[in-house]
This record gives structure tokens, sequence and C-alpha cells, in this order.
């Protein structure tokens, strides 16, 4: 039984904190006019480590965050020990710090987005979304990421998945709107009786009301994204901008530019034009699980 995240996990744990100082100093910086290249000289650092601890990038020192505040002329003493406050909570590990062992550094801070994200628009071309996925499908896909891991290592790695999707059935679920390539439903991936399992599990996410599930047909062809598979998450705190995810074989990159966000956003719109209607894939996964059970001959 895997344990659940604890209720940091509903904001995002210290991630989302850190983006929330992060720009906070960045708005208290340019109102006072100081450069990114005068606040690093304060906290002897360097003008990048102000641009990634803007972004949250990166965790605070405490120290560092009050001469900053000094350095911007915050002169409100409650607000400070907020700041502050805030600033020690960011430091503070998420629930996914217990399966450091196998999540690696560059997928840390997704895992925090997607707990902290009020939507999640995805698109898939070679596996089944790993937040739909089930115990079954998520242990063939490590297997086949990771072929010469020992028993110990695949269980945590689909014990962490797992415990991700805890998610989407807490109290406020993230809206999750995902859109699927053929491909990646056809595939059998585990074998014939783990795909079975799986599209069953698809059909009943389907009646979920914060899922929704679109399929891209082969019939589509060439379709808007020729580039691969990617996310984007969205938040309900207003100073928090969209970010684009897309991982690649052993990193992955993190997009907030709004010409890079606005980009990615119209090819997930072009997909969900081109891919079946919503209503119409509990039909089209039925149709799926028909084939597995009489292939041809």
């Amino acid at each position: 039984m895997t344990t659940p995240p604890h209720d940091g996990a509903a904001t995002g744990g210290p991630t989302v904190l850190r983006i929330l100082l992060g720009a906070h100093l960045r708005r208290l910086r340019e109102a006072r006019g100081v450069s990114r290249e005068a606040a690093g000289w304060r906290i002897r650092s360097s003008e990048s480590k102000i641009s990634r601890m803007e972004l949250g990038r990166v965790s605070f020192k405490e120290r560092d965050v009050a001469d900053l505040l000094t350095l911007y002329g915050l002169d409100d003493q409650a607000e400070c020990d907020r700041l502050l406050t805030l600033a020690r909570a960011a430091n503070t590990p998420g629930w996914w710090h217990r399966y450091s062992d196998v999540l690696p550094g560059w997928f840390q801070p997704y895992v925090g987005l997607e707990a902290a994200a009020a939507l999640i628009r995805s698109y898939e071309v070679q596996f089944v979304p790993g937040l739909l996925q089930t115990p079954e499908y998520t242990q063939a896909v490590v297997r086949l990421g990771h072929a010469q891991a020992d028993a110990e290592e695949v269980k945590r790695r689909v014990e962490l998945r797992v415990t991700r999707q805890q998610v989407l059935t807490r109290l406020h679920p993230p809206q999750l709107w995902v859109v699927v390539d053929e491909a990646a439903l056809r595939r059998p991936i585990g074998g014939a009786a783990v795909m079975r399992g799986q599209l069953e599990a698809l059909i009943k996410a389907t009646a979920l009301p914060n899922i929704k599930v679109q399929v891209v047909p082969f019939s589509v062809g060439g379709h808007a994204a020729v580039g691969g598979a990617f996310s984007i998450l969205r938040f309900p705190e207003p100073d928090l901008p969209d970010v684009v995810y897309v991982e690649q074989l052993t990193s992955a990159l993190y997009l907030d530019k709004r010409d890079d966000v606005d980009q990615y956003a119209a090819a997930m719109e072009t997909l969900c034009v081109e891919a079946a209607p919503p209503h119409a894939t509990p039909g089209i996964l039925r149709r799926m699980l028909h084939d597995l059970d009489t292939p041809d001959r």
C-alpha cells in the first residue's frame, strides 16, 4: 500500500512556494529599480543566481532573502516576516523527497508543479499518460526504460507513479485533459492482458468529471504535434505563468516564456480539434478492447 502525500502536495509543496516567493522578490526588485547584478552583489552572489531565485529554481537562504528585502526597501515588518516564513517553508522537502533514489533531479520540479496545477493538458504519442496508467502497465513501462533495475527498484518506481495519481481523486482535484495518439493505445505494452486492463481503466477514467480523454486516430495522418509528447500546466495562483513540460531521455525542458507557451497551446488546440471528441472516447476504447479479444487470424 502506498502512503498518501501530505497536505502540502495539494499546493505543490516547496516547488510552488519557491516560484511564488521568487515572483514576489522580482516585483519588489523591479519596483525599486534595482538590477539583477546589484541584487546579486548584495547577497555575495551573481546576476544568474538572482534570475534562478526569481524563477523559483533554487532553494532560498533566509539571510539572502532578508538582505534582498532590505535592499528593496521593504519596511513593513509583518510583510518581511511573512516572506521569511515563506522562504523557510519553500525549503521543506516535498512528499516525493522520499523517492529521491528513483526520482531524477530534473523530474522533481514537475511533480510539484503537477500537484499544484488547476489544469493539466497533455499529449502522448507512445504511452498512456502517467496519471492514467494502471500499476501493471506502469511496471511494464518501467522495465522497458530500466532493463537492469531489480524488483525493489521497479516496485518503488511504480509506487511513485501510483502516489502521483492521487492528485486526481483528492478534494479539489485538477482538471486533466489528455490527447493520446492511437498508436499509444494499440501498442501492447506488457502484453494483451495488461493492455486490456489498461483500456478498461481508461474507460472508467473518462466517467470522472475532472478527466477528458481524446484519441487522435490513424486516419488523421500528420498532425500539429510532430515534435512529440508534451504537457501544459496552468495554476490557480495569478502570479504563476503556464508551464510547458517536454521530457527527454535524460533531462527535461520547462518553458514559461509567453511565446513558447503560446506555440504549444496552439498545437494543443489543433490536436483537440483533430482528435475524436471526448464523448466518443469510450466507444473507441471498447472497439480496441474488442480488437484485443479478436486478433487477426
